[in-house]
């Protein structure tokens, strides 16, 4: 018969190789340094609270001080947040505030992320229908960081549409 103390000490022996296999699921996760992991399906959008499912439109930005990075489902929550919050976070709106956004061409867990600002914005349904996609390249119809930021404040405002 196994005693109560056995059990206990198996347990804790196998801790470390239960925490080695799950931390292996997120090895197909390729975070740039100074951004956050996010938590697939758990974590929520700064902006919106919507949890931040659909991994080819996610978002994030870091730029604070104290380390503190803000996860986004939509891009177009991204840019609302930076117009909503440039007096409660004079930071945002530094150039070297960093923002990432997902790469429509992101395959299962393997997210490609790309420099927001430089990224090029093709009409793609979004999770909160600001309908914008990132890409890497240019393509037909895309536009830029600047113009999908116009569009996306006129969208919020009622003022555009596709």
């Amino acid at each position: 018969m196994i005693s109560r103390r056995h059990l206990l000490a198996a347990g804790f022996a196998l801790t470390p190789l239960a925490a080695t296999l799950l931390s292996a699921c997120r090895k197909d996760e390729n975070w740039p340094d100074g951004m956050k992991p996010i938590i697939w399906d758990r974590d929520t959008c700064a902006r919106c609270t919507m949890v931040i499912s659909d991994r080819r439109f996610a978002a994030e930005i870091s730029g604070a001080a104290n380390g503190a990075v803000f996860k986004f489902d939509d891009i177009g929550c991204v840019v609302l947040w930076l117009r909503d919050k440039a007096a409660e976070y004079p930071w945002s709106g530094e150039p070297a505030t960093r923002i990432w956004v997902a790469d429509l061409a992101s395959k299962g867990n393997h997210v490609i992320w790309l420099d927001a600002r430089a990224a090029h914005y093709v009409n793609k349904t979004s999770p909160m229908g600001y309908n914008f996609g990132a890409n890497a390249q240019p393509q037909a119809g895309a536009v830029d960081f600047q113009t999908m930021r116009e569009r996306a404040v006129a969208r919020e405002c009622g003022g555009y549409s596709n």
